[in-house]
């Protein structure tokens, strides 16, 4: 803004908007200080650079006002957890898949793991069963974001939102 400006020429616009045209950076300079406001580098990029007569502390104003405005619009996804077991009672199923339901259906990824314990590590094709039940229940609202895979004693499989 004002002096920082260091090229020779810029494109000029008013205050009230009107293209001025190319002009030399002192005479843009000297216009601003007339109408008593700053000379803001509005395009820095574009060739000759962009420069405006505007309030430099309503300007950052107004671009701080932007910002938190499309903050407080943007949504951001948890990851929540869902634990099971291979040989999970019906019952026990039922109130998961309910609350799987409820995550998604409020835009939440679904991370499912399924523990395996002592034995159960010998059935493996159980728990991958039990996720693949998961899945095809699920399917209408979720896509597979990771598909089922073993880490250590336990399989995780995570589902997205549609």
């Amino acid at each position: 803004m004002n002096q920082e400006i260091d090229v020779p020429r810029v494109r000029l616009v008013a205050a009230d908007g009107e293209m001025v045209g190319v002009v030399a950076i002192r005479d843009a300079i000297r216009a601003a200080d007339d109408v008593g406001l700053d000379l803001v580098e509005v395009s820095p990029n574009a060739d000759p650079p962009v420069c405006k007569i505007l309030d430099y502390g309503k300007y950052k104003y107004e671009a701080q006002k932007k910002a938190n405005e499309a903050r407080k619009k943007q949504k951001i996804i948890d990851v929540k957890e869902i634990k099971l077991r291979p040989n999970i009672d019906d019952n026990d199923y039922n109130v998961k898949m309910r609350n799987a339901r409820r995550f998604i259906e409020a835009g939440d990824k679904v991370k499912v793991t399924l523990r395996f314990r002592g034995r159960e590590m010998a059935h493996q094709e159980l728990g991958m069963n039990v996720l693949t039940r998961v899945r095809d229940e699920l399917e209408e609202m979720t896509k597979v974001e990771l598909f089922p895979k073993l880490e250590g004693r336990q399989m995780v499989m995570v589902l997205a939102p549609r």
